[in-house]
């Protein structure tokens, strides 16, 4: 962890004087937590793959917040790119505290949409499930090797939170397997790491992204039904937890799956469901 004049005020600034990286940050709960360790006092670095404008447009804002950010552009699902993406983190301040996984393949929304359920499986297992693993185990054995105090250094993945119950249709058995394989790793990841590197899985809910502000209102109400608090769920909510996940409030959490979703409540099946 780096200290400088910018990060004095640790109180404030739970986060001060870290250096994250954020894949998939180009917007989204990506861009939401990139945002937000600046806010806590975090430098960042934000990976984008095609959405480089987005990316630069909050790398702009984080600036503007009096911390340092730059933006680094690679597909995750290609190896080459992959290992250039952990070397320029690891160049851009001489190492990096927390690492989050937030990047992940659109099959919901734009063109993807129409594709066949094993395309859809082939696009989310070379990205979502093995790029993020190989991803995970190259940063992780740096972190590992970094010499940092046991538990300083943090390694966040984004999961689901209906892997642990299931939910019908096209899109629940492609999340289900895709979710479910990136939430067993990183529980075995947290033992692997272990004492050095804390490594953690956020669960999220139903969380408003670019699908859910086109939803249909059948799916509308499922996603406010289903939460005990009646509401869809923000990028923001998500952002927050991965926060205090990074911060020295969480140093005894470890191999842990988080869910995200304003307490979950079965509301039944719903006919018909994205994609199928």
């Amino acid at each position: 962890m780096v200290q400088d004049s910018n990060n004095s005020e640790p109180a404030g600034f739970p986060l001060a004087g870290q250096r994250a990286a954020v894949t998939g940050a180009s917007g989204g709960i990506g861009g939401a937590i990139a945002l937000a360790l600046a806010r806590d006092g975090a430098d960042v670095l934000l990976h984008a793959h095609q959405n480089r404008s987005e990316a630069d447009g909050i790398a702009e804002k984080i600036e503007q917040l009096g911390r340092r950010a730059t933006v680094v552009t690679a597909d995750i699902g290609n190896p080459q790119e992959r290992e250039e993406l952990v070397t320029q983190a690891w160049q851009w301040q001489q190492g990096i505290d927390t690492w989050i996984n937030a990047a992940g393949v659109d099959v919901l929304t734009g063109e993807a949409s129409s594709l066949s359920f094993e395309q859809k499986l082939q696009k989310l297992w070379q990205v979502d499930v093995q790029g993020t693993i190989l991803l995970c185990r190259m940063v992780g054995q740096r972190m590992k090797n970094a010499g940092s105090e046991p538990g300083e250094a943090v390694l966040l993945n984004i999961g689901w939170d209906q892997v642990a119950h299931g939910m019908e249709g096209e899109s629940g058995e492609i999340f289900g397997a895709i979710k479910g394989a990136i939430t067993a790793f990183t529980l075995s990841l947290a033992r692997s790491l272990a004492p050095l590197v804390r490594v953690n899985c956020i669960a999220p809910g139903w969380i408003r992204t670019a699908w859910g502000e086109t939803a249909s209102e059948a799916w509308q109400q499922r996603a406010i039904s289903e939460s005990l608090l009646g509401r869809w769920g923000t990028p923001e909510d998500v952002a927050n937890v991965a926060c205090f996940l990074a911060s020295p409030a969480a140093t005894f959490l470890s191999g842990q799956v988080i869910p995200v979703n304003g307490g979950f409540r079965h509301a039944g099946n719903l006919p018909g469901e994205p994609g199928s």
